[in-house]
């Protein structure tokens, strides 16, 4: 498995067994992968059904996305709404 020594430091400093470790790592990689637009469809959709409306979805969003592990260029909110509705 690519990433055996993040594992085995998760083994070491948690109470995780190996495999557990293993499917966190997977976990996270596969979070960070995530690529811009689909972080933008991903948030609006739970925001949205946390009963946020778009203005205050919208301002959440772009609030994120530096915070991101890839910061992404800034995003006008025509570009995250025609992210979201195409």
């Amino acid at each position: 498995m690519p990433h055996d020594d993040l594992v085995d430091h998760l083994v070491r400093s948690t109470p995780l067994r190996r495999g557990e470790a293993a499917r966190v790592v997977l976990d996270v990689l596969a979070y960070f992968d995530e690529t811009t637009e689909e972080f933008v469809r991903r948030r609006h959709q739970e925001l949205r059904s946390g009963g946020l409306k778009n203005p205050e979805i919208f301002e959440r969003i772009t609030a994120e996305l530096p915070h991101r592990a890839v910061n992404p260029p800034p995003l006008s909110l025509r570009q995250l709404r025609r992210i979201v509705y195409g």
